[in-house]
């Protein structure tokens, strides 16, 4: 297997974290889906990273269905609980977090245009859906110590790539005042050595 992927992506970290979680070896090869060099287009029909390349030549997209591969291929770190109110909690956990990442990287591909073709509407209506996605996963999270109210799984790690790609593209955005809990997690997410060697880049 081969994993493709931007360092600046938080749905490749995602599948990163999950790797090293799962301590799975598997080489990584860079790819920018916005540079003309790109070739992710060659195995993601959608251009979009991450895309794992298997052994028989075919490729799985996007981040959730690799991370359930990766999960189910290994039995070591179980991130997606068997139990199926667990699984159902922490996958919705997985598809605000994912979809909060969507919102701002819409507002990253609207700023990145001309200063006239840029739509302060466009930028809002994505703002809203992080705010509002913010305050829902604060409010699910409560005082829990893991998102699923149970143990370590997806559901942390995909909200805690969510918060570092939030800092890493809008460190201006004071979502740590806001939700002091979400904080808190993301702290102790951040200790962790899969969540500590897969930062960002400094932009």
């Amino acid at each position: 297997m081969k994993l493709i992927a931007s360092l600046t992506s938080p749905y490749a970290r995602k599948v990163r974290i999950v790797l090293a979680e799962k301590k799975i070896d598997c080489p990584l090869q860079l790819d920018i889906p916005w540079e003309s060099t790109s070739t992710v287009a060659d195995f993601n029909p959608l251009g979009k990273v991450p895309v794992l390349l298997m052994d028989d030549g075919s490729s799985l997209y996007d981040s959730r269905v690799i991370v359930e591969y990766l999960d189910a291929i290994s039995p070591v770190s179980r991130l997606l609980p068997q139990d199926r109110r667990l699984l159902v909690e922490t996958r919705r956990f997985e598809a605000l977090a994912d979809g909060i990442c969507d919102a701002a990287a819409n507002i990253v591909v609207e700023r990145r245009r001309p200063t006239v073709q840029q739509s302060q509407e466009w930028v809002d209506r994505q703002q809203g859906k992080i705010d509002r996605g913010l305050a829902a996963l604060s409010a699910m999270l409560g005082e829990r110590h893991w998102c699923n109210g149970e143990g370590y799984s997806l559901a942390d790690i995909a909200t805690g790539c969510m918060l570092g790609y939030l800092d890493f593209r809008f460190a201006d955005l004071p979502w740590r005042d806001l939700y002091p809990n979400l904080e808190r997690l993301y702290d102790k997410l951040s200790a962790q050595a899969s969540f500590a060697d897969t930062v960002p880049p400094a932009a």
